[in-house]
C-alpha cells in the first residue's frame, strides 16, 4: 500500500466502516459514482487520502481518438487543467463511529494491485465492514421500490445479508470491480457486501420515429434503497430525508415523460406497457423496524417466560 496510497490523515474512532464506489461499468443510475459523491458533499466529508494512478490506466487505445485519454484545457497556450483518473478516500464521523467513503475510477489494468491497494488501505485504517455500490439497467417499474441484488465475501454473512431484503446474486459473466473486491476481501477475512440496484430504463426507439428512450442517469430512488440497507448493515446514521424528497421527484419526472410519449404515440400503448410492468412486479420493501420490533418482541416474551418459572 505504501507505494500506491498516500494518506494525509488517519482518523481514529471506536469503529470505522467503508462505503466504496467507482466510475465504472456497473454504474446504472450513477449508484456507484453519484451516490458516494453525494454522501461526500452532503456530509461535508474531508479528503484524507489518494491512490496514485500509476500503472492502472491506459493513455490511448489504437484506433480510437479520445476514449480513455485525459482531458486537458488550454487558455491561450497555458494548460489550465488536466483531468485524470482519481481514486480518493474521504472521511466523516465522530469518535464513536467513522465512515470512510472511497470513490475511484475503475482501472483498465493491473486489477489485482489496484484491489490490494484498496483493501490494504481499509485494513490500515481499521475498517470493520465494507459496502460496495453498483447499478444495473433493466425494464422495471419506475414507481416501485428498486430491486437490490447482493454479493458477500464470507459464508457466515449469507443469512445476515438475506435479511436486507435483497436477491442473493447468481450472476455468472464478466466481473465488475466490486466483484473482484468481494472475492479478494473474503480471502483476507474481511466483511464486504455488494449492493447492486436495478435501475429502470426503457428503449422505444424501435417503435417511435424520434428514437425515444427513458433512462435514469441519477436514480435517487435506487440511491435511497441502497442507503437504507447500508445504514442498517453498517450501523450508520446518514440522514436520508433529502434522498426521500429526490426519489419522489424521480417518479414525477418519469411520469411526465411517459405521459408525453403516450400522447405523442397513443397507438403504441406505452402507458399500458408501464402498467403491465407494475402489475407483474413483486415489490420488496426493506423495513428495518420489522427486525427491531421482532427482536424486542422475542426479548419481552423471553423475559415473560423467565418470570413464570
Amino acid at each position: 500500500m505504501a507505494d500506491s496510497v498516500d494518506f494525509r490523515e488517519r482518523p481514529e474512532a471506536q469503529e470505522i466502516v467503508m462505503i466504496a464506489g467507482w466510475r465504472q461499468w456497473a454504474d446504472g443510475g450513477s449508484v456507484s459514482s453519484g451516490l458516494p459523491l453525494y454522501l461526500v458533499q452532503h456530509t461535508k466529508a474531508r479528503r484524507i487520502g489518494t491512490m496514485k494512478p500509476d500503472g492502472f490506466y491506459l493513455f490511448q487505445i489504437p484506433g480510437t481518438h479520445d476514449l480513455v485519454r485525459p482531458v486537458v484545457k488550454f487558455d491561450e497556450g497555458y494548460p489550465r487543467s488536466l483531468e485524470t483518473q482519481r481514486n480518493e478516500f474521504y472521511y466523516t464521523g465522530d469518535s464513536q463511529r467513522g465512515v470512510v467513503i472511497f470513490l475511484g475510477d475503475e482501472p483498465h489494468m493491473d486489477i489485482e494491485r489496484y484491489v490490494a491497494a484498496i483493501l490494504d488501505a481499509a485494513q490500515s485504517l481499521g475498517v470493520k465492514r465494507i459496502v460496495g455500490l453498483g447499478g444495473v439497467y433493466g425494464e422495471l417499474p419506475y414507481d416501485k421500490e428498486r430491486m437490490i441484488s447482493s454479493n458477500y465475501s464470507l459464508p457466515a454473512l449469507k443469512e445476515p445479508v438475506r435479511r436486507l431484503a435483497v436477491n442473493l446474486s447468481d450472476y455468472e459473466g464478466g466481473a465488475s470491480i466490486g466483484s473482484v473486491v468481494c472475492k479478494r476481501a473474503g480471502e483476507r477475512g474481511l466483511e464486504y457486501v455488494g449492493l447492486y440496484a436495478f435501475v429502470p430504463a426503457y428503449d422505444f426507439s424501435n417503435f417511435t420515429t424520434n428514437g425515444s428512450t427513458i433512462r435514469l442517469e441519477n436514480d435517487f430512488m435506487a440511491w435511497l434503497g441502497v442507503m437504507k440497507r447500508a445504514n442498517y448493515w453498517l450501523k450508520t446514521s446518514f440522514d436520508l430525508s433529502d434522498l426521500e424528497e429526490k426519489a419522489g421527484r424521480v417518479v414525477e419526472s418519469v411520469e411526465a415523460k411517459v405521459d408525453e410519449l403516450d400522447s405523442a404515440a397513443p397507438h403504441l400503448g406505452i402507458r399500458d406497457y408501464m402498467q403491465r410492468l407494475s402489475d407483474e412486479f413483486t415489490e420488496v420493501i426493506f423495513d428495518p423496524l420489522d427486525d427491531v420490533w421482532g427482536n424486542e418482541l422475542r426479548r419481552i416474551l423471553g423475559d415473560s417466560e423467565g418470570d413464570g418459572e
